[in-house]
């Protein structure tokens, strides 16, 4: 029986967001900067991470408490052996109407059609550059950049349609690619959204000034391409988005300057079984521990009932309103993905 909840302010739980492992290949400074996280760097354990069968039971339980949609995130998820077969697992829960992936796209190449098969819908990839030496100087020396773009060819190539690119736009650091970025959407049929650097975890040293502005990124292409606003496809949806008067869209993702903490709709489940209500909570509940320990669908789902009506999380809206003021410590982006 399908059970409809909703937070202290009242919005409802639609959307889960499961990360399958705290890994990543990638050392994005702004996610995992390599100085912190190197070839030393203790990750997980196996048997501290849920299995695929504790994943989809707990996503079943979710689905009976209203949420249709499922996005798969990481650190990287393609580094989750057998993805698929969860894939597999969660496109069989009745409710469940949306399977999304976000990925860096270095491994979709070979991934991207066993995960189409198995009931995956849609694919979102990070591009913060067209530039090959940016993307090594952003995430990786080992990294190249024609390896993410055949990733995203083979999504196409999959039947992904459209597919999502997601940039995070940094002052000093790619803000000169926007247009770059913006057209190879376009003239490729894809959705970019260009999304402001966010004061997500603890380890990046974020500052206000790094920031690009949603308005600042809108003049941008304005000032090349005419474009006007169009509505969101739903209410919680988390770019503003506006349409190219030849055809095609992008998106903005403005977290920072214009918050939406009011049509939030999402609960994150981490790679060890945590469950968070925002994405930057000060910590997780443990679920994983009750799961392990004999509890029964309804206990568990008792206890997400209770976590969410219980949520009163509006961090980016705080943040906006007290800009200087220091930042609680929070969860680390690649443990309960973007």
């Amino acid at each position: 029986m399908l059970i409809m909840i909703n937070d202290t302010l009242k919005r409802p739980l639609t959307d889960l967001r499961i990360s399958v492992t705290d890994r990543c290949n990638f050392r994005c400074h702004y996610c995992m900067p390599s100085d912190i996280f190197g070839h030393d760097y203790v990750f997980l354990r196996k048997n501290e991470i849920l299995t695929l069968e504790e994943i989809a039971r707990l996503a079943c339980i979710f689905a009976q408490l209203g949420v249709a949609k499922i996005r798969l995130t990481g650190g990287e998820p393609l580094l989750r052996a057998d993805l698929e077969v969860l894939v597999e697992m969660l496109s069989q829960i009745s409710g469940i109407k949306d399977i999304a992936l976000t990925t860096n796209g270095y491994h979709l190449k070979e991934k991207a059609r066993p995960l189409r098969q198995a009931g995956l819908n849609r694919v979102t990839i990070s591009l913060d550059t067209l530039k090959p030496g940016v993307l090594k100087k952003l995430a990786g020396e080992h990294l190249e950049l024609e390896r993410v773009l055949e990733g995203i060819a083979a999504a196409v190539d999959a039947g992904f349609a459209p597919i999502k690119l997601n940039a995070v736009i940094q002052k000093g650091v790619n803000d000169n690619e926007i247009i770059y970025l913006a057209r190879f959407a376009k003239d490729n049929g894809h959705i970019i959204r260009f999304i402001e650097y966010m004061d997500v975890g603890n380890l990046n040293g974020w500052r206000m000034d790094q920031v690009v502005p949603a308005r600042e990124i809108v003049q941008a292409i304005s000032s090349q391409m005419a474009l006007e606003p169009i509505d969101k496809n739903y209410r919680s949806e988390v770019a503003n988005r506006y349409r190219y008067l030849g055809g095609g869209e992008f998106g903005i993702i403005s977290s920072v300057t214009q918050p939406f903490c009011g049509d939030c709709t999402r609960a994150r489940l981490s790679a060890d079984g945590r469950i968070y209500t925002c994405l930057f909570a000060h910590s997780g509940f443990d679920i994983k521990t009750l799961l392990r320990a004999g509890a029964s669908d309804e206990e568990l789902a008792q206890v997400l009932i209770s976590i969410w009506e219980k949520r009163a999380d509006r961090y980016s809206e705080e943040r906006t309103a007290n800009t200087g003021t220091p930042s609680p410590r929070k969860v680390e982006m690649y443990q309960i993905g973007g």
